[in-house]
């Protein structure tokens, strides 16, 4: 994006010139006039010249006015530009790999998960239609990261984004954890933080693959059920997300079962010998044609997110780009 001072006649005029640009996502964006801007920087908590974080194979410099325009352009509110800066902050880290996850013909996404208090006050959607349209802030947050992806870090899409198919995620992709409704500790705990804390997660995610297990109650039934959609994702994972809706959580929790047990259980649902594997083309080195090879590298290689609705029994494979070792996740506090 240019520094040039530009003027227009009215909204409908800059959004026209900001789309032949090449500034958006194909949809119509907010214009990020000097006003609104300094509005969502009065929400920032630090100046507009701080450097939030770089590409490091362009070099491009991300600073907080830059996210700031970008989260204008998304339609978020103010109060939304700590936990977008939260989430720049993290996929400009070197383990996230940014470049490569967004230049990749693979295209990934990036899968945000948001944590803790945070959730409750800006409203952010746990529920119902998780990854379906309709809420502000999960919408208008994950639109703000990849719009900050495009015109700050240069990953412009049919250019240096060279996806052979990209998937909806990459519109927009903002999640939240539904903890209260969880038995279990939540991802941000497990990453180090406390439930009082907020904090965002990202992940570099390839399109969820959706199963609905059978009618049953039955834990090991219902975990069975996602073998396909495990094995579609190839051997050796370091990293594996799976989201479990809240009937199915109900269905673990009468059973009593831990997470840890869970995550187990899918460990062994996604394992299959070696030559079952070498039958569909996966590349593995075992002499043992007998030997079994899972999915994931083990149990504590699955993240398992609640969230979702009450009724349904949806759940969802998300594989990692690079199988979660080329980009590792990212877990940031948000400042408030």
């Amino acid at each position: 994006m240019t520094s040039k001072r530009l003027e227009f006649a009215d909204d409908a005029a800059a959004m026209e010139y900001y789309a032949e640009q090449g500034w958006t996502d194909g949809l119509p964006v907010v214009p990020p006039t000097p006003s609104r801007v300094a509005r969502f920087l009065d929400q920032a908590g630090r100046p507009a010249s701080a450097i939030i974080g770089t590409e490091p194979t362009k070099g491009r410099v991300i600073t907080t006015e830059k996210v700031a325009i970008n989260a204008v352009m998304a339609g978020c509110l103010p109060e939304h530009l700590p936990l977008i800066l939260a989430a720049v902050e993290a996929i400009c880290e070197p383990k996230f790999n940014l470049h490569a996850v967004s230049v990749s013909t693979m295209g990934a996404a990036v899968l945000t998960v948001v944590n803790g208090p945070v959730v409750g006050e800006l409203g952010l959607r746990s529920g119902v239609d998780l990854f379906g349209p309709g809420n502000r802030g999960n919408a208008t947050i994950g639109r703000a990261i990849r719009l900050v992806i495009t015109n700050a870090s240069g990953a412009v899409s049919g250019e240096l984004d060279k996806a052979a198919l990209g998937h909806p995620g990459k519109y927009t992709w903002c999640i939240a954890e539904a903890e209260d409704a969880s038995p279990w500790s939540s991802l941000h705990e497990e990453k180090g933080l406390s439930t009082f804390q907020s904090a965002i997660t990202v992940y570099p995610g390839l399109s969820p693959i959706q199963v609905n297990p059978p009618p049953t109650t039955n834990p090991e039934l219902i975990l069975a059920s996602l073998a396909d959609a495990l094995f579609t994702t190839g051997p050796d994972q370091d990293d594996l997300v799976v989201v479990l809706s809240l009937e199915i959580v109900g269905h673990l929790k009468a059973a009593g079962w831990t997470k840890d047990r869970v995550k187990e259980a899918l460990y062994r649902a996604g394992q299959r010998t070696a030559s079952a594997w070498a039958k569909v083309g996966a590349p593995v080195s075992e002499d043992d044609p007998d030997v079994l090879i899972g999915t994931v590298n083990s149990p504590d290689s699955v993240t398992i997110i609640v969230a979702g609705g009450e009724a349904g029994g949806g759940c969802a494979v998300i594989q990692l780009w690079g199988g979660g070792t080329n980009s590792r996740p990212v877990t940031r506090e948000i400042k408030i």
